[in-house]
């Protein structure tokens, strides 16, 4: 750890529910406050949380009270005020970057130039996955001091046993009567996520009576299923108790996000969620999953290329057809993503701070 008493500080826009075991182990192991500018959500017991705006997230960052400054890439003003405040102070700055590719739109070409000279002044990068370190290491010309803190979603919840009974009855719930290979969606139904290219896929591919679609999650696109696969079925929003039970009871997940000038699938959480209850995923490569390396084509699951419905439609049919492949994918499925820990992440954040040079990696408690 480092000499400096005085604890570092992380700007945040959003503390969600998948962020907070997660900054309370970063926190008990490298000192670490939170201070959010949008929604901070309920108290995390162990962890100081500050609830402010973006110019009062700057103010703190700049107040002299934090050893290093850690920001994610969101915020107008709290991003860039962040760095001057660290660099106003004589502190180290430390980028969380999510993305790996930027936004093409004209309103986001504005803040490329700013947001390379971030990759290369950051005394430290922590990235979502190796996909974006390679991303940031081309900018930031040099490897040094671009470490990886992974994805993580609570495995202790999505791993948790379903019962034979919990996995019937969502099985019954998402395909009904009749169902022998239960394909699943989740998220939300809006373009970029690839949903005509699942919808086209489904339509070809001609898997049987016996195949169901089922879709978890809301969005524009929903009356795309409704007048073009009225046999889907919609499930609307599905709340995170009940998604074990019904990643249990998928046979396949799909995941086939597109690029597009605004968006790139920064990783995708549901594939680690479905992965750990050895649901073998079909993603395509421009989810961050995949490209980041948790899912491995034709070993835990098959990455597609992206916008291509014959494509997809080709690997649904191979994993229709074998039963024993989809048990075997399952397996390695869950193994892997079970690495995928919020311990890992606060790890990895833990070797961003140490990657700045004013801090050991190690301590007595650390992730």
């Amino acid at each position: 750890m480092s000499a400096d008493p005085r604890p570092a500080c992380l700007l945040t826009g959003i503390v969600s529910p998948y962020r907070r075991e997660a900054f309370r182990l970063l926190n008990e192991a490298r000192n670490v406050e939170v201070i959010a500018h949008e929604h901070a959500g309920p108290p995390i017991p162990g962890l100081t949380v500050h609830r402010t705006s973006e110019i009062g997230a700057v103010r703190l960052a700049a107040s002299g009270r934090y050893r290093a400054v850690i920001a994610g890439l969101d915020g107008r003003i709290a991003l860039p005020g962040a760095y001057a405040a660290a660099r106003a102070r004589r502190v180290p700055f430390v980028l969380w970057a999510t993305i790996w590719a930027h936004p093409r739109t004209p309103a986001h070409a504005l803040s490329f130039l700013p947001t390379r000279h971030l990759y290369r002044a950051a005394d430290a990068v922590a990235t979502y996955g190796p996909h974006v370190s390679r991303y940031v290491e081309h900018y930031r010309g040099t490897d040094t001091g671009v470490v990886v803190a992974p994805q993580a979603v609570d495995v202790d919840h999505f791993a948790g046993p379903v019962t034979e009974a919990e996995r019937a009855a969502a099985r019954e719930r998402a395909g009904g009567p009749g169902t022998e290979l239960l394909v699943l969606y989740v998220g939300r139904l809006v373009w970029e996520k690839g949903i005509v290219t699942l919808a086209d896929a489904w339509q070809s591919a001609d898997l049987g009576p016996g195949a169901r679609l089922a879709v978890a999650g809301s969005g524009p696109l929903e009356t795309l299923f409704e007048e073009e696969l009225p046999e889907a079925r919609l499930l609307g929003q599905v709340t995170a108790d009940v998604l074990p039970a019904l990643y249990a009871a998928a046979d396949v997940l799909v995941l086939p996000s597109i690029h597009t000038a605004s968006f790139r699938e920064p990783w995708g959480l549901v594939v680690n969620e479905s992965m750990l209850q050895r649901t073998p995923v079909v993603a395509s490569d421009a989810v961050g999953a995949a490209a980041g390396g948790l899912v491995r084509d034709g070993l835990n699951g098959f990455v597609v290329p992206a916008g291509d419905p014959d494509a997809l439609a080709t690997r649904l049919r191979v994993l229709a057809a074998d039963g024993e492949l989809r048990a075997r994918m399952g397996s390695a499925a869950r193994e892997d993503a079970a690495t995928y820990t919020p311990a890992a992440w606060a790890a990895g954040m833990g070797r961003a701070l140490a990657a700045t040079g004013v801090e050991s990696v190690g301590s007595g408690n650390d992730c």
